[in-house]
């Protein structure tokens, strides 16, 4: 079970694309219940992945309850009405697969990974622990340990997750993204069964889930596998609602510095609140998502050439986006700095480069570069299963459509210069947390 996914890796836009043609290998379609079903076939191998997601994670964590989302991922795999506790892991790993869960900012998920032969027994236990989840305090206050022990091991123990920690509520002030995942110490100690009870009986409902199958199946197969077992759950009304404080506008740069004995390589991040595929206006997020790619991209992006070629100031340099959420997100730049150079040296250089990425044209080849990589990327993914499965569930969990997907690649290929320039104006200083991690002075 992994507390932390914080992205799938994938951004996907929904602006231009409600007419985008359906691919022919993809199905998708909703039972009688509510549940949305994604059917990705793959008859290259006598294999499926078979995943559940509900739209809830942990911005949807219950005030004074945070970490109430992933807490409940551990519980679910405690044992039902029908079942026995560990019963489901044992029947997967007897069958030769591969089982896990995650929780995220948005959305949780449970997956398994089977030989086509074996869907129905998957399906009937997912299902199963959808409506007959059996919980009692013998089972929920030792989970809780785990729970308490796990963030210990991730974040208590690691300055590097302290620091992140820190910068991502101080890029949140209001939103609940600036919660951790996994939820903060002193309230996961609270946690107790009726909190977690009532939070399944809220989210974990085929209203608010999505059935995700990618692998060695037709069609008409999965739609009377799905309606067997799935829609036997009687819909429990609307869907909950997802209703988050937001920002207010970002006016203020923050930094935020941490020293620990435990560090022994310093190094810069820098957080910067941008508009995520949800919110942002049409072509912003295919732009930022380039954007990312030219500055941060490996070894022939700007960032890495700049800082670690030309200057040598430092060892590595990157970027990324977090494009996948609901509300906005976060746009990451990192850097480790060289020996004998100071993290104040290396954030003014690292501003200066993104000053000339907003003011300066940005290079052609640089452009068709990021453009084709970021294409092709997608295409070499598209022999994994998983992934495929992660890209469906996470697009669909977080607002987008299966229109959305298919009609990516296009509209990366149509980002011009001038919108990744636009783009780069969201990174500035007074939208952004700066974070120093250094080691301790004797």
């Amino acid at each position: 079970m992994n507390a932390l996914i914080p992205s799938v890796g994938l951004t996907l836009s929904p602006n231009g694309a409600q007419n985008a043609a359906m691919p022919a290998n993809i199905s998708h379609f909703t039972l009688a219940n509510g549940m949305e079903v994604v059917l990705i076939e793959d008859h290259r191998a006598p294999v499926v992945t078979h995943m559940v997601w509900y739209k809830n994670g942990s911005a949807e964590d219950l005030p004074l309850k945070s970490g109430i989302a992933h807490f409940l991922e551990h519980l679910m795999f405690k044992g039902t009405k029908n079942h026995a506790k560990g019963k489901f892991s044992e029947m997967v790993a007897e069958l030769g697969g591969q089982e896990n869960a995650f929780t995220s900012n948005d959305y949780t998920a449970y997956f398994q990974r089977v030989a086509r032969d074996h869907l129905r027994v998957v399906m009937d236990y997912e299902a199963d622990r959808m409506i007959n989840l059996v919980l009692d305090d013998a089972t929920v206050d030792p989970e809780r340990e785990v729970v308490m022990e796990e963030r210990r091991m991730r974040t208590d123990n690691d300055p590097a997750a302290q620091l992140q920690e820190a910068v991502q509520a101080a890029l949140f002030t209001q939103h609940p993204y600036g919660r951790p995942v996994i939820g903060w110490g002193h309230e996961i100690e609270t946690l107790n069964r009726h909190d977690a009870i009532a939070y399944y009986e809220r989210f974990y409902t085929p209203e608010n889930a999505i059935l995700v199958v990618a692998g060695d199946i037709g069609h008409e197969e999965l739609t009377r596998l799905a309606n067997e077992t799935y829609g036997k759950i009687p819909a429990r009304g609307a869907k909950p609602e997802r209703l988050r404080p937001q920002e207010p506008p970002a006016r203020a740069h923050r930094l935020v510095s941490l020293s620990d004995e435990k560090v022994e390589q310093p190094s810069l991040q820098a957080l910067y609140l941008v508009p995520s595929v949800s919110t942002a206006k049409p072509g912003e997020a295919e732009a930022l998502e380039v954007l990312s790619h030219m500055l941060g991209g490996g070894p022939t992006s700007i960032l890495y050439k700049g800082l670690v070629l030309d200057q040598k100031i430092a060892v590595a340099a990157g970027a990324y986006y977090m494009g996948t959420a609901v509300d906005d997100t976060r746009f990451y730049v990192f850097a480790i700095p060289n020996d004998g150079v100071t993290l104040e040296a290396l954030d003014a250089a690292v501003e200066k480069i993104l000053e000339a990425v907003r003011t300066t044209p940005v290079d052609a080849g640089d452009l068709v570069r990021a453009k084709t990589r970021l294409v092709a990327d997608t295409i070499y993914a598209q022999d994994s299963q998983a992934s495929l499965a992660r890209w469906f569930g996470a697009a669909l969990a977080t607002g987008m459509s299966v229109g959305d997907i298919a009609s990516w690649p296009q509209r990366v290929q149509g980002v011009q210069a001038e919108d990744v320039q636009k783009a780069a104006e969201y990174l500035q200083k007074q939208r952004a947390v700066t974070g120093y991690l250094m080691p301790k002075e004797p």
